[in-house]
């Protein structure tokens, strides 16, 4: 069954939930402007013809919405791609086992270390084997298809490498699976058991049995997949989409009961679609755990892409690929995205006449 906004509904029939003092300051605050995208609470831009008066209502820009998520992630791609030069690049994935994802989902800051350490691993593979320095995108993952907490981390790393010594590109950069996973292996456990030894992290199992279950874990065996890309659009196409967005599509939803949401989910093991059921609140929470507090940023860039060295090593790395540097897109607008999507401009009248920017109504309310 198809719904017209169905994650606005949720949120309003659940609303009790979560609008109150003891939820998170930037959960609240992203599910409440998702509420009042295109409302007369956000104020609108009005357009008119000789014949036709359209209003446009503002959109919220919240990373609750659907249709304000698909916008920021075009953008977004097309930022990317004219800051990256065009060459080959690596995707690599680092994940964990899943006993360690409530350790995570308890402890934000160290969740939000995890790009950190992925990058280091990588950047340290780079110039200890090869001399290189490369650059990385990184990009911190908190979700599966059940909207549970999984904590991996994608990154997009050039195929070749800087020689700071000599200036000179290094085509192709051999990186070892193995090598990679111990690193990141080490590098996750490390920070765990620090934060334990510290007194810092925040979980109900007793120190001993901790430390049992990290021995256990250190000697295992967990997934790191390497992928290589022709282009930067691939990556790009697949981070935009849960970078921007929420961590549902809203087509996914099935059915929404007066208790219950149903949503399904592609099972890779199976290779078929699984339903989930689960309690509206349940569904909420799962979603708000996901938000990043605010001014927080999943994507996270480093090596010769790290914003304190990116001025200087993207002129020089353009130079090297005889490519020049493209300016910064300009931001997209609602009609463009409008008319993309329903192939239709809303700036035309019944007619066929262009309507012009007439007046603006100011919101009604500031939240």
């Amino acid at each position: 069954m198809k719904y017209r906004n169905p994650l606005k509904r949720i949120l309003t029939e659940t609303r009790s939930s979560w609008d109150h003092e003891g939820t998170r300051d930037s959960v609240r605050g992203v599910f409440a402007s998702a509420l009042q995208c295109r409302t007369p609470e956000l104020g609108a831009e009005v357009y008119a013809s000789d014949s036709q008066e359209f209003i446009h209502y503002h959109t919220c820009k919240s990373r609750a919405c659907s249709s304000c998520g698909n916008r920021a992630s075009i953008q977004w791609r097309r930022e990317r791609w004219a800051a990256l030069p065009t060459q080959s690049y690596h995707g690599i994935t680092f994940t964990m086992p899943n006993v360690l994802w409530p350790l995570f989902r308890d402890n934000p800051t160290l969740a939000k270390a995890l790009p950190a350490l992925a990058a280091g691993v990588i950047q340290a593979h780079a110039a200890t084997r090869h001399s290189l320095r490369v650059g990385v995108m990184a990009i911190l993952h908190t979700f599966n298809g059940r909207l549970e907490f999984n904590s991996h981390v994608h990154t997009m790393v050039t195929a070749g490498g800087l020689q700071d010594s000599s200036g000179v590109w290094v085509a192709d950069i051999l990186y070892d699976g193995d090598a990679l996973m111990r690193s990141w292996r080490r590098a996750v456990i490390a920070i765990l058991r620090a934060a334990a030894q510290a007194g810092e992290l925040v979980t109900r199992i007793p120190s001993r049995q901790l430390e049992q279950l990290l021995r256990q874990q250190e000697t295992r065996w967990w997934s790191v997949n390497i992928q290589s890309f022709e282009d930067k659009q691939h990556f790009l196409k697949y981070a935009g989409r849960y970078t921007r967005r929420p961590p549902i599509a809203e087509h996914r939803i099935a059915l929404i009961t007066e208790q219950t949401v149903t949503f399904w989910y592609k099972d890779k093991r199976l290779r078929r679609k699984v339903e989930v059921q689960c309690s509206k609140e349940e569904f909420v929470e799962r979603w708000a755990q996901h938000i990043l507090d605010r001014y927080k940023h999943s994507v996270r860039t480093f090596g010769i892409f790290a914003p304190r060295t990116i001025s200087q090593t993207t002129n020089a790395v353009f130079a090297i690929f005889g490519q020049k540097r493209r300016p910064r897109p300009k931001s997209l607008s609602w009609a463009w995205l409008m008319k993309l999507t329903f192939r239709r401009d809303p700036l035309l009248d019944r007619s066929g006449n262009r309507m012009k920017w007439t007046r603006r109504i100011p919101p009604k309310s500031v939240r």
